[in-house]
């Protein structure tokens, strides 16, 4: 089980319980609330592994959509 404190203190940015962070070329996000949920996206929004089902990858998308201009450099 992941130490959420530490995902979530290091994370770039904290959607509705969805940790975003940036690493490498590849952007890491992990449901907070149920930390058995993660995805891991390219730096242009395709899903290059997950754990999610299609409803919350779908959110999880939109939420990278809406919010990756905060998350660069």
């Amino acid at each position: 089980m992941p130490d959420i404190k530490s995902i979530a203190d290091g994370a770039d940015i904290i959607v509705n319980g969805y940790a975003f962070t940036r690493k490498d070329d590849c952007i890491h996000v992990l449901n907070l609330n149920s930390p058995d949920k993660a995805v891991v996206f390219s730096l242009d929004g395709e899903v290059l592994e997950t754990t999610m089902d299609d409803i919350e990858l779908s959110i999880a998308s939109r939420y990278l959509k809406q919010n990756l201009k905060f998350m660069e450099d």
